[in-house]
């Protein structure tokens, strides 16, 4: 199968083109490279057979159009996003222009391909979304997010990416193009951004800075590993009910707090300090506007119908995260330059 990836120099992209090209599937990445992109993340695919890069912005109609009629793609994985939640809180318009209009350019280039190549009954449009669409949890265990809960977005964020999933069950409704679509939660692994929680607490660990954590530390997440996400969505590229949503999540419900905690006697161990915990470093810090409280999934339809379940627990992905950034000093201390990494954004 030969599949354009959108957003492919990212964090969940780039795992996703890793994880195809060694599935043996030929990938077209196009990426803009935004702030949050760095090629170095496919680098150890960029020469593969069958690998391609296009720096093309989702904006950009006329340029997708060239994309889709130079390389004839079987399936679209589109993961193009604007996706941190504080700066959506500080400049929301990036991330409409972005994930609302990119998403509806993306729709349209797919769609006007599609119809000019017969509209093969073989043909994909993946739309990869977040759980942040649904809202906030009550902490009840038993309460996790279906793929029938209604959404609530919170935040600029949130709100951007619900409107690109309703356009693409329009899309799929009005014009009959064949989609499938998946929300996940909290992604964490190799070649994170450093503006997201858990690079920043290594790397601010490591360094002897504060370790922030927002209001109490109590708002729960469900940690998913990106490498298990990747997996999971090109499963559902290629399986998936079409017109159909599929929830994946990582079985891993952890405060903000006991998730920091884990990381420090991670690093309390693998590389202690000279007197006492990295815990030490913990900081808490005012809120953000809207915080959510609690996301969880229940994945039972994506384990049912396909067969898929996470393959690490939280605990275990985290030990594999933290000796990846020991290990790979250079590729992280060559982003923190960037604008607003390391800096508190989304204050309101």
């Amino acid at each position: 199968m030969k599949i354009l990836v959108t957003g492919g120099a990212g964090f969940i992209g780039s795992a996703v083109v890793r994880q195809a090209i060694a599935q043996g599937h030929q990938v077209v990445n196009l990426d803009a490279l935004t702030y949050a992109a760095c090629l170095d993340n496919v680098k150890s695919v960029s020469n593969a057979p069958g690998y391609a890069f296009e720096q093309v912005d989702i904006r950009d109609r006329a340029a997708l159009d060239r994309v889709f009629t130079e390389h004839a793609p079987d399936a679209v994985m589109h993961l193009a996003a604007e996706s941190h939640v504080d700066r959506s809180i500080d400049g929301p318009g990036d991330f409409i222009e972005t994930n609302i209009t990119g998403t509806y350019n993306m729709l349209e280039a797919a769609r006007a391909y599609w119809v000019a190549q017969g509209k093969p009954e073989s043909f994909r449009f993946h739309h990869i979304s977040t759980d942040e669409v649904f809202g906030s949890l009550p902490d009840d265990p038993a309460v996790k997010f279906t793929e029938e809960t209604p959404y609530d977005p919170r935040s600029p964020y949130s709100a951007s990416k619900a409107s690109s999933d309703h356009l693409v069950r329009a899309w799929h409704e009005t014009y009959g193009l064949p989609v499938v679509l998946t929300n996940c939660s909290n992604n964490y692994g190799p070649f994170h951004f450093p503006e997201k929680l858990i690079p920043v607490v290594i790397l601010n660990a490591l360094a002897g800075k504060p370790l922030p954590i927002y209001g109490t530390g109590a708002n729960i997440r469900d940690w998913l590993y990106v490498e298990d996400h990747a997996d999971a969505l090109l499963l559902v590229v290629e399986k998936g009910e079409l017109g159909r949503s599929y929830n994946i999540g990582g079985e891993n419900e952890r405060t903000n707090l006991d998730l920091v905690r884990t990381l420090c006697g991670i690093l309390d161990r693998l590389q202690p300090k000279e007197a006492g915990s990295y815990a030490d470093q913990i900081t808490f810090v005012s809120d953000r506007p809207g915080h959510d409280a609690r996301y969880a999934i229940d994945p039972s339809r994506i384990r049912e119908e396909l067969g898929w379940r996470p393959s690490v627990t939280v605990e275990e992905g985290l030990e594999r995260t933290v000796r990846w950034y020991l290990d790979n000093r250079d590729w992280w201390q060559a982003l923190l330059d960037r604008e607003g990494v390391g800096q508190r954004l989304g204050k309101g």
